[in-house]
């Protein structure tokens, strides 16, 4: 892909079935970038709302053309086709697609913020981004993920699907 980006993308899913979810997520977003390393899945507990069903997440890397507010469109669009109808914060959703990485810049506008304002402090995030991107740098900390997963102290109850 010429003058493709590199991008790191997180998905998560707690409503329906959560692995067909996120593989049908990948799939769409498979027809429109280059997908790249993709993390192992990860079953969480909810933040913020705990009266809620448990999220599977993952990480992947992409590469694109499309501009960031074309990108972020897009997982919009693959979110309401898997049937995600409520954006309120923190609600249950078939899937959620954040952009976490938009190559190294920096994005501040209402409608997009990257680095994904939040990721340095979710556990859920970090140790998938860390899995197949340890040595990414974050562009306004310059840490790796790797550095950024061990300033987090709470797991928040992160499970590698498979592990015991």
């Amino acid at each position: 892909m010429i003058n493709a980006v590199e991008v790191y993308l997180s998905l998560g899913s707690n409503m329906g079935d959560r692995q067909q979810n996120l593989d049908k997520a990948l799939d769409f977003l498979s027809q429109r970038l280059q997908l790249g390393r993709v993390s192992s899945v990860y079953d969480t507990e909810p933040l913020c709302n705990a009266e809620q069903p448990r999220f599977l997440n993952l990480v992947c890397q992409a590469y694109t053309g499309l501009a960031p507010a074309v990108l972020l469109a897009l997982a919009k669009g693959i979110e309401n086709k898997l049937g995600r109808t409520s954006r309120r914060p923190n609600s249950p959703r078939p899937i959620d697609i954040d952009i976490l990485f938009y190559g190294d810049q920096i994005i501040d506008t209402p409608q997009l913020v990257v680095p994904h304002p939040r990721l340095t402090k979710r556990a859920f995030v970090l140790i998938p981004l860390a899995e197949i991107a340890p040595d990414l740098r974050h562009p306004v900390t310059d840490k790796t993920a790797s550095q950024l997963l061990e300033g987090v102290t709470e797991t928040q109850g992160v499970l590698k699907l498979g592990d015991d």
